[in-house]
């Protein structure tokens, strides 16, 4: 008897490889993937606005990297002693607003050349929610903890996202033309708006972006979603906030993606690699002991033959770890 649902998930026909540049932009689900690739070494650039969440915000930052669009002090505003962005996520946010400018469009300048030399984007969608300001009817990325009657919080219809996506898409794949486009719908259960209305807003995600998927060369879909709320499909495989998947999920959930993603070469390169992750962050009982150095000496000839056979790597860091203590 099966005791869960199976999800037939074929790998991607153009597997990704530490070569290629990765950028990563959307829900904080995003940043799990892109930790981990990472740690892992891969080349990537990761939610240069911080953390966004729905269609709306997503597609106006990408249109901003290809742009090339630099902020002015005009566009913050003012509140709870920081000068902050509505486009941005509040870790741009500072009490000087040239510092704030400053971080902004430094990550501007970035994304702009990481999106124009990556060959993989991954948009990872929370919510088909998204609110504006009631004053000017501008759309906003985060809220900044703003008084809520400040906004309109609005369910967009799959029409417009779909509009908005291919839009976006047809702009993307003029400025970089071999950028392959990998989507995902985040796990991450966005209570606060009800469990009704989270399902009709997931729903819509994807439905709009499977829409686009079959319409597009280039576009692929990992059920990220569907792992967890279909083959987990259990409260212990969440955060006590019962919204956000816990470690188990997210380990699972990356398990399926290495499946989905490398090809065997590049998992036996993971491989390794993870050993050195984990050489990193183990903290020995003896330090300096001679099992210690011995330990540290096999890990950094590990990462020099890495560094030697595989030159596109940057193991700097590690090496200079092994090396120094």
């Amino acid at each position: 008897m099966n005791w869960t649902a199976s999800i037939d998930i074929k790998p991607l026909p153009m597997p990704i490889t530490h070569r290629q540049g990765i950028f990563l932009i959307g829900s904080c689900f995003t940043e799990h993937i892109g930790r981990e690739l990472q740690e892992l070494k891969f080349q990537t650039c990761m939610n240069p606005h911080g953390i966004l969440f729905e269609t709306e915000s997503v597609c106006r930052s990408l249109i901003s990297y290809i742009e090339q669009d630099f902020y002015k002090e005009s566009d913050l505003f003012y509140h709870h002693e920081l000068w902050q962005s509505w486009d941005h996520h509040g870790r741009f946010s500072d009490p000087d607003p040239v510092k704030c400018l400053k971080q902004i469009n430094h990550s501007q300048r970035e994304a702009h050349e990481s999106l124009k030399n990556s060959d993989w984007l991954i948009i990872t969608l929370g919510s088909s929610f998204t609110y504006r300001l009631q004053e000017n009817r501008r759309w906003v990325a985060n809220c900044h903890k703003y008084p809520g009657s400040a906004f309109e919080k609005v369910l967009v219809p799959i029409e417009d996202q779909i509009a908005r996506l291919d839009n976006l898409i047809h702009r993307l794949f003029h400025f970089n033309n071999r950028i392959k486009i990998l989507f995902t719908i985040s796990p991450v259960r966005h209570l606060r708006d009800g469990v009704v209305e989270n399902n009709r807003s997931k729903a819509r995600l994807i439905e709009a972006v499977h829409h686009l998927v079959q319409k597009f060369e280039r576009l692929f879909y990992f059920p990220a979603y569907e792992l967890v709320v279909d083959v987990l499909r259990d409260y212990r495989f969440y955060d006590i906030d019962l919204a956000h998947p816990n470690y188990a999920a997210t380990q699972y959930v990356m398990e399926r993606f290495s499946e989905f993603a490398f090809d065997e070469p590049t998992k036996e390169l993971n491989k390794e690699l993870k050993q050195l992750v984990m050489a990193q962050k183990h903290r020995p009982q003896h330090w300096g002991s001679s099992q210690h150095r011995l330990f540290m000496a096999k890990q950094l000839e590990l990462a020099l033959k890495l560094s030697q056979t595989h030159p596109y790597l940057n193991l700097d860091d590690a090496i200079k770890y092994f090396k120094n203590n």
